[in-house]
């Protein structure tokens, strides 16, 4: 698949309101109107999915947010929507698991004063107990992760006007695969909490799954994990599907 065909192809639509908090809780399919309030700052967080090479302390645009789909989603946002003026900040880091964000959360987001904040963490989380599964103080059982993404999440959304959870994912088709199987569990608890505080849910296991239908995962990222340009677009579609995007 190209990047052309990555960044225009759009799936059925699932949109549903929540009961709770009224923000779009959105698994696929774009919109008519971008649901981030114009002036609004983005913050995106996670670990080196959307790190991907941005400029310390905080990356921004022009040259700050990386290589990866957070510039995407930015660059399409200004070129699409540019009265929506929507400044994207970039604190992710690289090998980063849920532990290492409640260490850099006042610098890295409460500072920051972010009104919409997306967040994707979980797949080093997953990851630890299968390249380093002989050291299992790195690994972060799925009851920690919950309780922790959780507490972050209860803590900053009273100062949030938008919450945005992208689920962790592998690029591997078969489910029965172990990590897949292990992601998928981590996946699950993103959704949960989703649904719990109300935020808009971008289902990134889902988005490469309808890819990988047609394409090898090779062809998306050598290791599963760090994705190549259109595995990047993948990812932004993804989000700004969720968001409202107007394609």
């Amino acid at each position: 698949m190209d990047i052309t065909r990555a960044i225009l192809y759009k799936p059925w639509s699932a949109h549903r309101r929540s009961a709770r908090a009224g923000f779009l809780v959105a698994e696929e399919g774009g919109g008519n109107t971008v649901k981030i309030d114009a002036g609004s700052r983005l913050l995106m967080i996670g670990d080196s999915i959307t790190d991907c090479g941005r400029v310390r302390p905080v990356g921004e645009a022009p040259a700050g947010l990386g290589g990866g789909y957070v510039n995407i989603v930015n660059a399409l946002l200004c070129a699409v929507c540019p009265e929506r003026a929507v400044r994207v900040i970039n604190t992710g880091i690289g090998g980063n698991t849920v532990r290492d964000l409640v260490g850099r959360w006042q610098e890295d987001c409460l500072d920051l004063h972010p009104d919409w904040l997306s967040i994707m963490i979980g797949i080093n989380d997953v990851w630890r107990r299968f390249d380093h599964p002989l050291k299992p103080e790195r690994h972060v059982p799925v009851d920690e992760y919950e309780r922790t993404l959780d507490d972050l999440v209860g803590r900053t959304l009273p100062s949030l006007k938008g919450l945005v959870l992208m689920t962790p994912y592998y690029i591997e088709p078969n489910t029965a695969d172990p990590m897949r199987a292990m992601m998928d569990s981590y996946g699950a608890v993103v959704r949960k909490l989703a649904e719990k505080h109300g935020a808009v849910l971008v289902d990134t296991q889902a988005a490469f799954d309808d890819v990988l239908r047609h394409t090898y995962p090779g062809a998306i990222a050598g290791d599963r994990v760090h994705p190549n340009t259109v595995g990047h677009v993948i990812l932004a579609r993804a989000f700004l599907n969720a968001i409202g995007f107007p394609w």
